[in-house]
């Protein structure tokens, strides 16, 4: 299949407090209590921290990697440097997310072009293959699931992608996730099984997912940076995808890409979509 698009985040004038407003948790058991989607993430973090080591230090690693990764996407919504120091020091949202922890709301579209792969070069020099994808969902209520710091769905969601596509986890050279919340790009570059359970913070640490890693992630600058314009996310992640492994990322170009993941991630994990894409060479 072909893949072809293009994105536009669009730059506003204000300050984006939290990065989901929407009230997508359970409306019965958690809603109807406050909880939204900020303070479920915040409770996953803090679990997380407990039981994996993470530390607000590792949280503000991958907002910086993202927001350096944004500075090289003319497409980028927030295209602003930020350090440690600055996202560490910045405004409490959820406690302990801060506010450079959370994505903004965006405004923005993404299209792609779908064709049979055998008709493909008739529209494209450079056609991306969609090899698997893969849907999964998981307990609504965050706090009736076995373990809450498993992302259940995504687990299942590439695993499906995989089986599909014939590949590892080890095959990829590039992804695109669904970093709403800083904790999330290492939750699920855990379960996604890039990364041993409870090793994606040292995964970060060890420079593995920048831009010049073994596996980058969010060359975009994922959600936290590129934006997180709901509808469109999905896709947008997709169009990134289909740069890099045409090789027309430029500044923040993977080389060598051959095979990327994204994965998209709806409420907290309840519903999950990933697809595999790979070069047509």
């Amino acid at each position: 299949m072909l893949v072809a698009g293009g994105e536009k985040m669009t730059h506003v004038d204000t300050n984006v407090i939290t990065g989901i407003v929407a009230t997508l948790s359970q409306p019965d058991v958690e809603y109807v209590h406050g909880v939204t989607l900020p303070s479920l993430a915040a409770m996953f973090t803090r679990l997380y921290m407990q039981h994996h080591g993470v530390t607000e230090k590792h949280l503000a690693m991958v907002a910086a990697k993202n927001h350096a990764n944004a500075l090289k996407n003319p497409y980028a919504h927030l295209q602003k440097a930020v350090t440690i120091k600055e996202i560490m020091n910045s405004v409490m949202i959820a406690d302990p997310l801060r506010l450079y922890h959370c994505c903004p709301i965006s405004d923005g579209a993404a299209a792609v072009v779908l064709c049979p792969a055998d008709v493909a070069k008739k529209y494209s020099d450079a056609p991306v293959r969609i090899a698997g994808f893969g849907q999964a969902t998981d307990t609504h209520a965050v706090h009736e699931r076995e373990d809450p710091t498993v992302l259940k769905a995504v687990q299942l969601a590439s695993k499906q992608a995989f089986e599909m596509a014939g590949l590892r986890p080890s095959d990829i050279d590039v992804a695109e996730l669904h970093d709403a919340f800083a904790i999330l790009e290492i939750a699920q570059s855990e379960d996604a099984g890039f990364f041993r359970k409870g090793e994606g913070a040292k995964a970060l640490e060890e420079g593995k997912t920048a831009l010049d890693g073994e596996l980058p992630i969010n060359p975009s600058g994922g959600l936290k940076a590129r934006g997180h314009p709901i509808g469109a996310t999905g896709v947008a992640q997709i169009i990134e995808l289909a740069w890099q492994l045409r090789g027309e990322a430029k500044e923040r170009q993977v080389s060598g890409a051959k095979r990327a993941y994204c994965c998209n991630f709806g409420g907290f994990g309840n519903n999950v979509v990933t697809h595999i894409l790979e070069r047509m060479d």
